[in-house]
């Protein structure tokens, strides 16, 4: 995470704001900082999405690509996440300084991706042993206001939601390969289904209470945290320890449970939006930086 400067009276204050439920921002533990999302707006992608957390800034941009199946999935496609940590998001992320924290981002969504039960790659088959798409997920991260797993795999999935298959047609040639022919019309493709999709909710620890959506100096002040990720159905797809501290068993068990209905409820709330902009279709209005 960015590095933030927060005096022993800063973090003090921001401890008795969480013991009494009443955080600086005057949120309580359990609230989430409002979140806009936009997707379509990136050209020559197959999906892309721009998402702000607060004073986090996060666009992302989907390639597909035909590639070789792979020898134990035969029949599936693949996904593949790229994490860019601009050096203008924060001072922190200048010369190779965003490079730890874009890989532990992109472990962690291939981790919650993992599970055939959230996202059937099967979708991504082409031709069983030969060929498959391939999903090139580049996150660019923008600005750090804080709680970044959270804001990037938000982004992540409204991107794959936007996403469109290209339409194939298989020719058979006498005595020869297969041959794969793809459509010229950008919009005869298919969507991809992505309604069980997880997203990752962050729960750090301050003092003997856990909160969400943390900002800049609440991560500061935090001694432990856990990164989960989490569906709409409430499945728990991966679960991962941030910092250096750790939990009691009782308080990690309310962490988990807590993070699993702040997820489900964050998923919902991100689907019906994906949903009323497909509603829209490309006549709705773009309001984003790139519009």
């Amino acid at each position: 995470m960015a590095t933030v400067l927060v005096s022993e009276t800063e973090k003090l204050y921001v401890l008795h704001g969480v013991q009494e439920d009443l955080r600086v921002d005057g949120r309580a533990r359990m609230d989430v900082r409002p979140i806009v999302v936009e997707t379509d707006l990136v050209t020559h992608t197959s999906g892309s999405a721009h998402l702000r957390l607060a004073n986090s800034d996060i666009l992302v941009g989907v390639k597909a690509e035909l590639e070789a199946t792979t020898p134990a999935r035969p029949t599936e496609g693949r996904l593949e996440f790229f994490v860019d940590c601009s050096a203008n998001a924060t001072p922190d992320f200048e010369g190779r300084g965003g490079e730890n924290l874009a890989t532990e981002i992109s472990q962690a969504l291939a981790r919650a991706y993992q599970s055939a039960h959230v996202f059937d790659r099967r979708q991504l088959g082409v031709l069983a042993g030969q060929q498959c798409w391939v999903l090139y997920v580049d996150i660019l991260i923008l600005e750090c206001g804080g709680n970044l797993f959270d804001a990037v795999s938000m982004a992540v999935k409204a991107a794959l939601s936007s996403t469109r298959i290209p339409k194939i047609s298989v020719t058979a040639v006498d005595g020869g390969e297969p041959e794969l022919e793809l459509s010229d019309d950008p919009f005869d493709g298919a969507k991809l289904d992505l309604r069980s999709a997880p997203i990752l909710v962050t729960l750090l620890r301050i003092g003997n209470f856990c909160v969400v959506d943390p900002t800049p100096e609440e991560e500061a002040c935090a001694s432990a945290g856990v990164v989960m990720g989490v569906n709409v159905q409430g499945h728990v797809t991966m679960t991962k320890k941030v910092g250096s501290g750790s939990f009691h068993q009782r308080g990690l068990i309310e962490a988990l449970k807590n993070g699993t209905a702040i997820g489900v409820e964050l998923n919902r709330q991100l689907l019906n939006k994906l949903e009323e902009e497909d509603l829209q279709g490309y006549q709705r209005p773009k309001f984003g930086f790139l519009s």
